[in-house]
């Protein structure tokens, strides 16, 4: 077996707010297998600024990675702890070079076309009427869940946004998350929290910045909105230090994105300490391709959660790869008359 990888730009259709600055563009790194004819594919999705392999060294393991391909997975997912999204590259493009089609990874009523993943419409950072105009279109996409990232503009306004979707749809129409990437600062977040949970919220992800783990423990001992942990997940490789972590902080419900936190392994680890401590969870992509999506939605489904999913990245980009992932009403869907198209 030999191993190649290649970068890749996905140039976003508009520009996109997050309280990480504005994203114009998301590099992104596909491992492809070759054997005996076969093609896998497998996309690491290493986030800058975000992701716990973001280091000067990282196309160098990349390469290390596809000259020591004959060890194997096993232990190439050992030596490449520190390297999450390369550890789900590999994992991706192995079940691909394996599978009779190198797009179908866990085959399914999803991948038959049969069945899709309800998915929460993604509203994103920026000004009133921006944010508002988002919302109204996701409603009338027939959206039940929506996610609306927090802490760019003022509190007050964002707060006056929610306060007019709960004047025109209720809990029951409409399921609300918000955001907040970190953005509150400790010593107020609890009364925000109070706030925001007068607005029949589901739940805030992440309402302080992560690496404060006595604080946020707190803010989940007495928050009356569920907490969502995300970026506290990142960098936390070894089970000892996963379990110590949740069961410090004890959150209402963890995010996982399988690129950020070691691919299906990884994620698979925190599902298992998450639910013996009684902690929801659900999945979420971390804007990648269409080829790291799919893998991504393929596996979520064959967890069998009734969970929303922030699955629906898709379509952010103006060069991501033709597949047939489609979002319709609210889900997202495998068509079985669309095909792939990699140009790679």
């Amino acid at each position: 077996m030999t191993a190649t990888f290649q970068s890749y730009s996905l140039i976003f259709k508009q520009a996109s707010g997050t309280s990480r600055g504005i994203l114009q563009q998301k590099d992104t790194w596909f491992i492809i297998l070759e054997h005996e004819g076969k093609r896998g594919y497998g996309e690491c999705g290493m986030f800058r600024g975000l992701s716990a392999d973001d280091r000067p060294d990282f196309e160098e393991k990349l390469q290390w990675t596809c000259n020591n391909i004959h060890l194997g997975l096993k232990v190439l997912l050992e030596e490449l702890q520190e390297f999450p999204s390369i550890q789900f590259g590999l994992e991706m493009a192995f079940r691909s070079i394996e599978s009779d089609d190198a797009f179908n990874l866990f085959p399914s009523k999803f991948t038959r076309g049969e069945d899709g993943i309800p998915i929460n419409g993604l509203v994103w950072m920026g000004d009133k009427q921006f944010m508002k105009q988002q919302i109204s279109d996701k409603i009338a996409q027939g959206f039940r869940c929506i996610k609306m990232k927090i802490g760019a503009i003022d509190f007050d306004t964002e707060l006056g946004l929610l306060q007019s979707i709960r004047g025109e749809f209720s809990e029951g129409d409409i399921q609300l998350r918000v955001d907040a990437n970190g953005a509150f600062n400790p010593n107020e977040a609890l009364e925000k929290l109070k706030r925001l949970s007068d607005l029949d919220l589901h739940s805030i992800e992440q309402p302080i910045k992560q690496g404060q783990f006595q604080e946020m423990a707190r803010l989940c001992n007495e928050t009356p909105l569920p907490i969502a942990l995300d970026e506290e997940l990142i960098g936390v490789f070894s089970v000892t230090k996963k379990q110590e972590l949740l069961q410090t902080i004890q959150p209402q419900y963890i995010i996982l994105k399988p690129t950020l936190v070691g691919g299906f392994k990884g994620s698979n680890e925190w599902i298992d300490i998450a639910t013996k401590n009684a902690i929801g969870y659900w999945i979420t992509s971390a804007l990648e391709s269409n080829i790291g999506l799919n893998a991504i939605a393929q596996w979520t489904y064959s967890l069998e959660s009734d969970m929303y999913q922030g699955l629906g990245t898709g379509s952010l980009f103006t060069n991501n790869f033709d597949s047939p992932l489609q979002v319709k009403n609210g889900t997202l869907r495998y068509e079985q008359n669309k095909n792939w198209n990699l140009n790679l």
